[in-house]
């Protein structure tokens, strides 16, 4: 078993620099207050009982200041173990993979891995192991890690670092079930790590609603075409809060009551239809998965909110030249 795995992405994706870091950190989670922007209406961090974020992982002057939203969200008290999901960018896995690694670098300070935690996944005999080049040429689970160290600062905290491969919807529900008694015990968090769309001719994406929502069709920008009165970027944003709505889970009264299984199919067949292109689908397909193993729980069961607290682009995309990323923030705690 390899000793440490490097921060690699230190010193390119984010700075490398100790005191640095630390200060650019502080200084975006410190910008998040409710009336700051677009956010939940009864958003006020940190939220008591939150069980898990969504959050990006683009390097920091991209998404730093929108990932501050999901774990400012954080109610760390009695938080022991840290698992951090992420999607696989750069080898093609057909199940999910565990890091061999004891501890994970950052320039503010290492995190533990769960070695115990580790083996009884690895028992359940539904992971392969990640290999240290594997591990160390990714970035997804790696830009959560500074955001981990800083938000459960003095802490003693162990991570759990899994990486998710192309799986389908029925892989995603058998790993979150696998993954749902973690994710309900009361000193267990989970992040989940991924950007939403990623638009331009240099990801061969260029999806298009001609006019604003509701829009019964859809169509693929070439050179030759150019945006009606909607705005590229402004479809963008209409495409990925269908599938930010798709995936909310409002328990509010006055709001029709929604199963986590449903939002995980509703999701699904969302991606189906538009192929967004979500890096981090399966990430988030897994959650769901135990979301909605743990709602048809057998003894008792748990129902979750999924609040949207943060979405942001890379750059506003106004013609087929241009290219983007989004960026979304979310949080889930479970109904007291």
């Amino acid at each position: 078993m390899t000793t440490s795995r490097q921060a690699t992405h230190a010193g390119s994706w984010y700075s490398s620099h100790g005191p640095t870091l630390n200060d650019e950190l502080k200084g975006w989670l410190s910008a998040v207050t409710p009336e700051a922007g677009e956010t939940n209406a009864s958003f006020e961090p940190p939220i008591k009982g939150c069980k898990a974020i969504i959050a990006p992982h683009a390097g920091y002057a991209y998404s730093g200041p929108t990932a501050a939203w999901a774990y400012k969200s954080i109610h760390t008290t009695n938080i022991k173990r840290v698992f951090i999901l992420g999607p696989s960018h750069h080898v093609y896995l057909a199940e999910c993979a565990l890091s061999q690694c004891q501890t994970y670098q950052t320039p503010i300070g290492d995190l533990p891995i769960d070695l115990e935690t580790t083996k009884q996944l690895e028992a359940t005999g539904k992971f392969s192991p990640m290999s240290e080049s594997t591990d160390e040429d990714e970035h997804s689970i790696e830009m959560h890690l500074p955001y981990v160290r800083k938000i459960f600062e003095g802490k003693d905290i162990k991570i759990v670092p899994i990486l998710v491969g192309a799986i389908n919807i029925k892989q995603e529900k058998s790993y979150g079930e696998i993954l749902a008694p973690y994710l309900d015990a009361p000193d267990t968090f989970f992040v989940i790590s991924s950007d939403f769309c990623h638009w331009g001719t240099r990801f061969s994406y260029t999806f298009y609603y001609p006019t604003p929502l509701p829009c019964s069709k859809h169509v693929k920008l070439s050179q030759s075409e150019k945006p009606t009165s909607h705005s590229i970027h402004a479809s963008i944003r209409a495409l990925d809060h269908e599938g930010m709505n798709a995936l909310k889970l409002d328990r509010s009264a006055d709001t029709e009551q929604k199963s986590a299984e449903d939002a995980h199919d509703a999701f699904a067949q969302y991606l189906a239809r538009t192929k967004n292109t979500i890096c981090g689908r399966h990430p988030i397909g897994v959650l769901m998965g135990a979301l909605a193993a743990l709602e048809k729980g057998k003894a008792e069961k748990r129902v979750a909110t999924l609040g949207w607290v943060r979405y942001a682009q890379s750059s506003a995309c106004e013609t087929i030249r241009d290219s983007s990323v989004s960026y979304a923030s979310a949080y889930v705690v479970f109904q007291p």
